[in-house]
């Protein structure tokens, strides 16, 4: 199977996640009008949870390239975390895209690491 051999995903996952992040922020911030208090910050840090993890898979990205597999071990991390991330917060907001992003993404990289 082609892709699940393929180091894209986790560029792919990045650029999701990276991309994702600044874009929260900017809204957050475009509709915050009370200042900097406690509610901003904590809307904040979900973005950039979002830029952590994008770095992250960028990383894992290019430890695969440069042949270190260990790279799929980095990705298979994030996106579990990212899946409890988007278990959390899915009262609040349903990440659809992005908790299906972070399954395919686990998948491929424990197929990678193990078989």
């Amino acid at each position: 199977m082609p892709v699940l051999h393929s180091h894209t995903s986790l560029l792919i996952a990045a650029l999701w996640y990276g991309i994702n992040g600044i874009l929260h922020d900017i809204f957050v911030i475009r509709q915050h009008k009370t200042g900097y208090d406690k509610n901003l910050m904590r809307l904040l840090m979900d973005g950039h949870v979002l830029l952590l993890s994008g770095a992250l898979l960028l990383l894992g990205w290019r430890m695969i390239n440069q042949s270190r597999l260990w790279g799929y071990g980095v990705g298979a991390i994030v996106s579990f975390g990212m899946i409890i991330y988007c278990v959390m917060i899915w009262p609040f907001l349903k990440s659809i895209v992005t908790l299906f992003i972070s399954i395919i993404l686990f998948t491929i990289c424990m197929a990678n690491l193990f078989f």
